[in-house]
């Protein structure tokens, strides 16, 4: 099976950072595209940036230039950069893997369990 990790959340003022970090594990042949998503009470799951094997990337507009993506690899994770906090930001952050398990040939989405982010203002 495969497991997706996520930790870094936290309560954090505005304006402050946070750096979370998501691991894939088990048993993984390879990993396409990576992501972060978050949903906040009452509103629908988005986008806040993915980035692909070879370093390709994408954010949405309301969070470039504060955060990054980054991955490495070779341990699997990815992880995002969060500066410049705002308490619009206040959301459960969910980790997103497109992969490819070991002995199939399909990609598959899997999801980790959520961490939460707190911005006070």
């Amino acid at each position: 099976q495969v497991q997706l990790v996520e930790s870094g959340g936290g309560l954090v003022q505005a304006g402050g950072s946070l750096r979370l970090s998501c691991a894939a594990s088990g048993s993984i042949y390879s990993i396409n595209v990576m992501g972060w998503y978050r949903q906040a009470p009452g509103e629908q799951r988005e986008l806040v940036a993915r980035i692909t094997s070879g370093g390709s990337t994408n954010y949405a507009d309301s969070v470039k230039g504060r955060f990054t993506i980054s991955r490495d690899n070779a341990k699997n994770t990815v992880y995002l950069q969060m500066n410049s906090l705002k308490p619009g930001d206040t959301a459960v952050y969910y980790c997103n893997a497109d992969l490819i398990r070991s002995g199939y040939y399909h990609i598959t989405t899997y999801w980790g369990q959520g961490t939460q982010v707190t911005v006070s203002s």
